[in-house]
């Protein structure tokens, strides 16, 4: 018998409000199966809620996540262009990171500046030049 997960567990395990849950299930990115009232995750579903958590931790778009997770369930697409649709993306992701980080690096540089003149201004206070110059 298939492993099946309730909302609560599937949310804890990925750390996940059920509300996002049912959001993705309302968006058509999981389908799970309903026991009465209860919603009954199996685990097709489990498999796709990571790829979308992966995905949107990588920054992808909902959208984005869905097409690669499509990809994964039709039958008619290839692997070869799963897999390089996949990295096509990744490799955007990852050019996107670098220059965040570049920018990031850029920003610390420069606060790291004003802060050494801000102390080097609060040592000459200290010594009591209050103007910054030298008598």
């Amino acid at each position: 018998m298939e492993s099946t997960w309730t909302v609560r567990e599937l949310a804890d395990e990925f750390d996940v409000s059920t509300r996002t849950l049912r959001f993705y299930e309302a968006e058509g990115l999981l389908a799970p199966l309903r026991n009465g009232t209860t919603r009954v995750y199996a685990q097709r579903d489990r498999a796709r809620l990571r790829l979308i958590m992966r995905g949107r931790r990588f920054g992808m778009s909902l959208e984005e996540c869905r097409e690669l997770i499509d990809m994964y369930d039709g039958a008619e697409t290839s692997e070869h262009k799963q897999l390089q649709t996949l990295l096509d993306r990744l490799e955007e992701i990852s050019a996107d990171l670098k220059e965040r980080r570049s920018e990031l690096q850029r920003t610390l540089t420069e606060v790291q500046s004003v802060a050494a003149q801000c102390r080097t201004r609060l040592d000459e206070i200290a010594q009591g030049d209050p103007m910054g110059t030298e008598s």
